[in-house]
């Protein structure tokens, strides 16, 4: 992976959030809309966010220290989560800010101050969205994958509340100009609702990684390899284990051959690790391989 691009997209995606969110809380405050408040605070919160995200970038670049011999990939699902929850904890807040407007009789909006910032807002999130997407197939970066489902989330939103402002403006004078004050709490709830799958998607994704579950495709890859290599050799027997940690595969084989294999001794066996290495795939620092052979099951 590119991991200066990486980072570089990390920091224009911070500074966009930052840019977004001031914008959206000076906006809300003029317009006297609580749902573009929430719009701006989730920008700020999701820049903050990113900011942790880009120092666990540059951290897991770094090769391991006394302390954390095996490097620092596990921090990876680890800000990932904490990033989904931070946002579900948002969606929220705002739906219990939204129910408690509706109970309370809602508040008038300036609406054409309320479709000015939407309408920016949106598009912003939107481009940045697309944007951070397209760079990220190359890289397969799990931090900017959650940062474009941050632009996402913000640019739902925002271009909800457009619509939902837009609608409320034609209205406005006509005889049904009451329900105009139930807009922006309506609004806030709905959105709130809708999104929430989105950061839960985010959190069960990082606890599957912290928990080290088996990724089926990587264990079916790994089986179908040795399946192949021990009728080859003849092994009496192997044990794969795999886990994903952020942008880590961990792969562990141990292969049991009979009492009188390796008779090219070392270099026989070195040849056999090359061989399953390169039927995995290509090598990379993010791939942790080890490979041991034994004739005795217990050690397997």
């Amino acid at each position: 992976m590119d991991n200066d691009r990486e980072q570089s997209l990390l920091k224009l995606s911070i500074a966009m959030t930052a840019f977004v969110a001031g914008i959206g809380i000076v906006f809300g405050l003029w317009a006297g809309s609580q749902s573009i408040i929430f719009d701006g605070f989730f920008s700020l919160i999701d820049s903050m966010m990113t900011v942790v995200a880009l120092i666990v970038s540059k951290l897991v670049t770094r090769e391991g220290s006394q302390r954390f011999q095996y490097g620092f990939w596990h921090l990876e699902p680890l800000v990932a989560g904490f990033n989904g929850a931070i946002m579900a904890l948002i969606c929220t807040y705002a739906f219990i800010n939204g129910v408690d407007g509706l109970r309370k009789g809602g508040h008038r909006v300036n609406f054409e101050l309320a479709i000015l910032y939407a309408a920016f807002g949106s598009s912003i999130c939107f481009a940045m969205c697309l944007y951070v997407r397209r760079q990220n197939r190359a890289l397969k970066s799990e931090l900017l994958r959650v940062d474009a489902h941050g632009w996402l989330m913000g640019g739902t939103l925002s271009g909800a509340l457009c619509i939902s402002f837009l609608a409320a403006a034609l209205i406005t004078g006509t005889g049904l100009d009451p329900l105009t004050a139930y807009v922006d709490p309506t609004v806030l709830t709905a959105l709130s609702l809708l999104l929430i799958p989105l950061p839960i998607g985010i959190i069960w994704r990082a606890v599957r990684e912290v928990f080290l579950v088996a990724p089926a495709d990587l264990d079916r890859h790994t089986r179908d390899v040795m399946e192949e290599i021990a009728a080859r050799y003849g092994f009496a027997k192997y044990r794969s284990y795999v886990a994903k940690t952020g942008r880590a595969d961990l792969i562990e084989i141990s292969i049991v051959t009979p009492p009188d294999f390796g008779t090219g001794g070392v270099a026989d066996l070195d040849r056999i690790r090359q061989e399953i290495a390169d039927a995995l795939g290509q090598a990379s620092r993010q791939r942790w391989l080890t490979i041991t052979f034994t004739a005795d099951e217990k050690w397997a």
